[in-house]
């Protein structure tokens, strides 16, 4: 294994480290202790030396002695008398003990790995930190991939933990999503955390990669903390983008527009799904040909058509494309169901499934533990609903689709869209059409990371209350008819049929709403 992947290895020019750097400087112009805590070959070391002179103490850490090595002999040449470079492994550092006991104020500035744990567990790599749950996942939320992260914001977090009580500046070059969750971790558990900004970078022409990447710039002991953030489009404070900020617990993209729609933030009244999930795309999906189903190893089979439904997938949502070309092999109903009822009611279906038990088998997610065999997931009654409100989690456009039935059989979506079942192809359009509104997209917009993996998610879907939106297109009295349906399941029927007219019940929150203000610069 190449060590440069196990260590998320990203040495930082120093052209860049340079820019971050007089950046830095322009803001904080007394620092009496510089850290670098992954330093590399020390870019960050030589840059701040360049601005801050030879009156703070610097340090720089590394768990690769190769570097620590290198970092030391470009220290040495520039003759700082207060200086060291160290061999250490990050995670095993008490670091509020080691930061506690420098002068302030400090700089914690650096470049931390990119990678995240499942990629360094794919490679086998063992620069870890120790397993735990530290962003508080629930079970299946840690199952199906909310436990994944990157190895920078666990350091992150770590530091900025062990910061608390010191008067400190971070900044931090890391991923955009990674600067976002750092920061919501902060202002979720009443760290902290000062003015804040993002500043984007060009990862393809610094790093050579493609993602959206940023330097992540947070104060700790200014004597205030703040819920929000500014993003802004360089390394200066020039050009602002947008603020995001924390209401209610979670992320909005855009304080402004949320703040002109946020009374469609409100209760879900009818609970979105993710769609099907089995893992095994090769074994499980098909086209169709003469009659025969051909599936991703170019295998035809004679299938029975009783567990085969047609699929649309998210590049099939966003772009419009509502007619399947694609079938699906659903093994359940609901995800408790036995399988084994396969082998009596299609044999020749049973007799696929058993000739690709081996790929089955060797789907690598836990969901399918202990489960029946041939088991998958994200399946239920919503699943067959005649109809289907349905959007793409991948795609930055916000395209809803009204979605029903072909040949006698609902429509299936795969796990990477969420849906909403709806009784009718009628109710479904009429939804897509609330969804698809200028208010509707401007209000989700304002939701929406679009640098994100999943731009759309079921936490942002849910916020959308399908009634009030309803209520600013003058359609109140449909969306209430359609939304106290009982066939389907719906979040707050109950409420929906019983509430009082005069008085609307908004959406509570657990976590108090904190007072946002656009984040100001530290002079």
């Amino acid at each position: 294994m190449s060590p440069k992947k196990e260590y998320g290895d990203f040495q930082t020019p120093l052209s860049l480290a340079r820019r971050v750097a007089a950046l830095v400087k322009q803001e904080e112009r007394h620092v009496s202790t510089i850290v670098e805590p992954t330093c590399g070959v020390g870019a960050f070391l030589q840059a701040t030396a360049e601005f801050f002179g030879k009156s703070p103490t610097y340090w720089g850490f590394d768990v690769n002695s190769d570097y620590v090595r290198e970092a030391s002999s470009a220290l040495a040449g520039i003759g700082l008398p207060q200086a060291a470079v160290q061999q250490r492994d990050f995670y095993t550092t008490d670091w509020r003990d080691f930061l506690c006991g420098q002068s302030e104020p400090l700089l914690i500035i650096g470049n931390p790995p990119w990678i995240t744990n499942a990629g360094m567990g794919v490679i086998g790599g063992k620069n870890l930190p120790e397993k735990s749950n530290f962003q508080g996942h629930g079970g299946f939320a840690a199952k199906t991939g909310k436990a994944n992260f990157d190895i920078s914001e666990w350091m992150l977090m770590k530091l900025l933990e062990a910061l608390q009580g010191t008067r400190a500046t971070i900044a931090m070059l890391c991923k955009t999503a990674t600067a976002r969750k750092v920061l919501r971790h902060a202002w979720l558990n009443g760290l902290d955390a000062g003015p804040s900004s993002l500043h984007l970078i060009d990862a393809a022409a610094e790093f050579g990669v493609s993602v959206d990447a940023c330097l992540l710039y947070t104060h700790i002991g200014t004597g205030g903390t703040e819920s929000t953030a500014t993003v802004y489009r360089a390394l200066s404070f020039d050009e602002p983008l947008q603020t995001f900020g924390l209401f209610a617990g979670e992320l909005v993209s855009d304080i402004d527009a949320y703040r002109a729609l946020r009374n469609l933030d409100g209760l879900e009244y009818r609970k979105w799904r993710s769609g099907v999930k089995h893992d095994a795309v090769q074994v499980m999906e098909f086209t169709r040909y003469n009659g025969s189903f051909v599936n991703g190893l170019g295998e035809r089979y004679e299938l029975e058509e009783d567990y085969i439904f047609p699929l649309l997938k998210s590049s099939d949502l966003a772009n419009g494309r509502l007619r399947p070309k694609r079938f699906v092999l659903l093994t359940q109903h609901r995800v408790a169901d036995p399988t084994d009822e396969i082998q009596m009611n299609a044999p020749k279906t049973w007799r696929y499934l058993v000739d690709h038990a081996k790929q089955l088998e060797n789907r690598g997610s836990s969901i399918y533990a202990n489960r029946a065999q041939f088991a998958i997931f994200g399946v239920g009654d919503y699943s067959f609903s005649p109809a289907k409100v349905a959007i793409s989690g991948l795609y930055k456009n916000l395209n809803f689709q009204a979605v029903g039935s072909t040949g006698g059989k609902p429509i299936m979506v795969d796990d990477t869209c969420y849906f909403i079942p709806c009784d009718s192809k009628a109710e479904a359009e009429f939804f897509a059409d609330m969804l698809n509104s200028e208010t509707a997209q401007r209000f989700i917009s304002a939701l929406v990371f679009n640098d994100a993996k999943r731009p759309v998610t079921i936490d942002v879907l849910k916020r959308i209350d399908l009634k009030k939106l309803a209520e600013h297109a003058g359609q109140e009295t449909m969306a209430v008819e359609y939304l106290s349906s009982p066939s389907l399941e719906s979040s707050h029927q109950r409420l929906l049929v019983f509430e009082e007219r005069e008085e609307y019940r908004t959406k509570k929150s657990t976590v108090p709403r904190k007072t946002c203000r656009h984040a100001s610069r530290v002079r």
